[in-house]
């Protein structure tokens, strides 16, 4: 009998045991953990806003942004509408950065100033197809601003010049039009997603290395200081990064220059614009990665990131100065309407669509809606790189392939233009110009 009592105690303080564990389980739930490697130009600020602003959205109470004793490392946390802890990291320490998370699975989102490489496509192609629509996110737009000390007699340059001044080829002032001083150079360091732009855009193309004489920088902030702070100085930075230095405007081939301001950086018309970017795997599961990236892309989301200083993709008009030297058609359309700021680009030789304008076509399609333009009011201009000898069919084909995108969201267009390879916005010489001169504008009575 000793023994029986013995046992049944035993069963009893274990059954105890077992219920306190269960009763006690929703207060020591698991966190909701995020990840979100990359970018420094999406860290130090989008990223943080973006994740408190989701987290808002969603109904989350006590978020606390903490920063990490390692500059570009924040720590967000909060309370969940259902009661569970949130843990959010994130490390902006280069776009690179971003792309070994998600290969080795500490990252759930790369964040990342410039697409993704293709051996970076390659070592994540067991996840899916990371250029398609579902993985690549174009979050907002940013321009790279070159920029000088106030006291610069230099307004302007072309990216050949740029080109020419960062490699070393350049190396006074007076060549561009400026004092009789030496250039010296400020550049973004090597992990950064904006040097790599800079690099692609100005001297990969012509196959120039940066001068060794460049002072690095690991942030924005700190090399536009110490342009400002530099009488014979030039840097590049994000168009939210300008601080008290100058900003000069850029041409490319045979386009006007152009300050790096909102409405050309909406369009991607300045020839030194840049798309920011979230990449997600295809197969990732995490619950907070699939929201963020579906409130990035909302309007609420969208003015976050004009909030913070870069240019968000929520639609607005955009008014064009008739000139002397446009085609009569697009004139007689400068005159009478106005232009949406959003272009819709394509592939070299081809009519579809690229990931940024099908995430656009939605937007366009409730701008439209919402201000009653769904009947013959809306004018498609299409746009070529006059490689190809149909250049002007091939502007035609571009603004069809958008018109039936339209038409099966019930809108119908007043006209179609094909403008061909004229009134380039970029340098035709090379891929990244021909890309951005392949386009679609929208215009609106």
């Amino acid at each position: 009998m000793l023994n029986l009592s013995v046992g049944v105690g035993a069963r009893f303080r274990a059954l105890v045991l077992i219920a306190g564990i269960i009763l006690a389980g929703p207060l020591q739930a698991a966190p909701l953990e995020l990840t979100i490697n990359g970018s420094n130009t999406i860290g130090a600020q989008l990223a943080p806003r973006l994740v408190q602003e989701m987290l808002h959205h969603l109904g989350a109470q006590d978020v606390r942004v903490q920063l990490n004793a390692v500059p570009g490392e924040h720590l967000i946390t909060a309370i969940s509408a259902d009661a569970q802890p949130v843990s959010i990291r994130l490390n902006a320490h280069g776009s690179g950065t971003g792309f070994s998370g998600l290969n080795d699975r500490t990252g759930h989102i790369a964040a990342a100033s410039r697409p993704i490489k293709e051996s970076e496509a390659q070592a994540l192609q067991s996840a899916g197809d990371m250029r398609g629509k579902e993985a690549e996110q174009i979050i907002g737009l940013d321009g790279l601003a070159v920029i000088v000390n106030p006291s610069s007699a230099v307004a302007a340059l072309s990216v050949e010049q740029l080109a020419g001044i960062f490699s070393g080829q350049i190396t006074h002032w007076h060549e561009v039009g400026g004092h009789n001083a030496p250039i010296s150079l400020h550049v973004r360091d090597q992990n950064s997603g904006t040097w790599e732009t800079f690099r692609e855009l100005v001297l990969a193309p012509r196959q120039l290395p940066l001068h060794d004489r460049a002072r690095r920088y690991q942030s924005n902030a700190a090399l536009a200081d110490a342009v400002n702070a530099d009488a014979h100085g030039i840097g590049f930075v994000g168009l939210a990064s300008v601080g008290n230095a100058r900003a000069l405007a850029i041409s490319s081939g045979q386009s006007l220059p152009m300050l790096p301001t909102r409405e050309r950086v909406a369009t991607e018309d300045y020839p030194l614009t840049r798309r920011l970017f979230m990449y997600i795997r295809p197969d990732e599961t995490n619950r907070l990665a699939r929201e963020l990236v579906s409130f990035v892309q909302s309007e609420a989301g969208q003015a976050v990131v004009d909030e913070v200083g870069f240019v968000g993709q929520n639609l607005t008009t955009v008014f064009v100065e008739p000139l002397d030297g446009m085609p009569e058609d697009y004139r007689r359309l400068a005159e009478q309407a106005v232009r949406l700021s959003v272009n819709f680009r394509f592939e070299e030789g081809s009519a579809r669509l690229d990931n940024k304008a099908l995430q656009d076509l939605d937007r366009v399609v409730r701008y439209l809606r919402e201000h009653g333009k769904t009947e013959d009011d809306v004018v498609l201009v299409g746009f070529s790189d006059p490689r190809r000898s149909n250049a002007e069919l091939l502007s035609r084909l571009r603004a069809m392939t958008v018109r039936r995108a339209l038409v099966q969201h019930r809108i119908y267009t007043r006209e179609i233009i094909g403008i061909g390879s004229t009134l380039p916005v970029a340098t035709n010489a090379h891929d990244d110009g021909r890309f951005r001169n392949r386009r679609v504008e929208l215009w609106v009575y």
